[in-house]
């Protein structure tokens, strides 16, 4: 399985595989672009990655300067995830872009967007965010509500729009009517250990009704009891949710 580590300025990104639907992959929280490797997660997948039906491109996180830094407001760490997604889109989207011309010729290639625990929210925020970019995310045990996380602070503009739970609720008009046309949203949780006490069970819950209040199209998978909030969990879940989107 070929693999290539790239390091741009601001971060590291490493690419599994030589051909296949490209997927933006966010580690969980505060983790390195080699967090899916060192836990399995590209083992779990491996067949899909060796037939050339999937390419993965793992970031790192900016978690430690943004969600989670406790010493800052809400409004500052929405902004210091701001400095976070304009590295993604201008610096780790583009070679993405570059690289799968390379196998695929032509113009830019869609690229969907996978991530579990913190990396779930980011997944799914940056789909909402920008479905022109990312028509799919799949988000597995994520919390999807920043202000949960030991949030303090007033709130503005910056928060809002960096927090699903606020700014979904308030989406209609044209922009709404597009992305029910463009975005598809996979949400997986457990109801095993630590799903509820890091507020993934309740809040996969929740960010799937209001997907579905406003006619996105989302499908939410809980698993049993016995799946924890924990990476044996979420190699399961890849392994088998993932073929179907590849």
């Amino acid at each position: 399985m070929r693999r290539d580590q790239v390091d741009l300025a601001g971060g590291t990104v490493i690419a599994y595989g030589h051909y296949g639907r490209p997927f933006l992959v966010f580690p969980s929280e505060q983790g390195r672009a080699w967090d899916w490797e060192s836990n399995g997660m590209i083992d779990a997948v491996r067949p899909l990655l060796e037939d050339g039906r999937v390419k993965l491109y793992c970031v790192d996180s900016f978690d430690a300067a943004s969600w989670s830094n406790r010493s800052i407001p809400l409004e500052d760490r929405a902004r210091n995830h701001g400095t976070y997604e304009a590295w993604v889109l201008d610096h780790v989207l583009p070679m993405i872009h570059a690289d799968c011309a390379d196998s695929f010729g032509g113009g830019p290639q869609e690229v969907a967007t996978m991530g579990c625990s913190l990396g779930a929210f980011h997944s799914v925020l940056f789909a909402l965010r920008r479905a022109d970019l990312f028509p799919l995310a799949l988000g597995l045990s994520g919390n999807y509500d920043a202000s949960s996380w030991h949030g303090w602070g007033e709130r503005g503009d910056a928060m809002y729009f960096a927090n699903p739970v606020d700014f979904v609720p308030n989406l209609n008009g044209s922009h709404l009517d597009w992305l029910r046309s463009r975005l598809s949203i996979l949400l997986v949780v457990g109801q095993g250990q630590w799903e509820d006490t890091t507020g993934s069970l309740p809040s996969t819950r929740q960010m799937a009704d209001l997907l579905r209040d406003k006619g996105l199209r989302c499908e939410l998978d809980v698993w049993g009891h016995d799946v924890p909030h924990d990476w044996p969990s979420w190699r399961s879940q890849i392994a088998h949710h993932l073929p179907r989107f590849v």
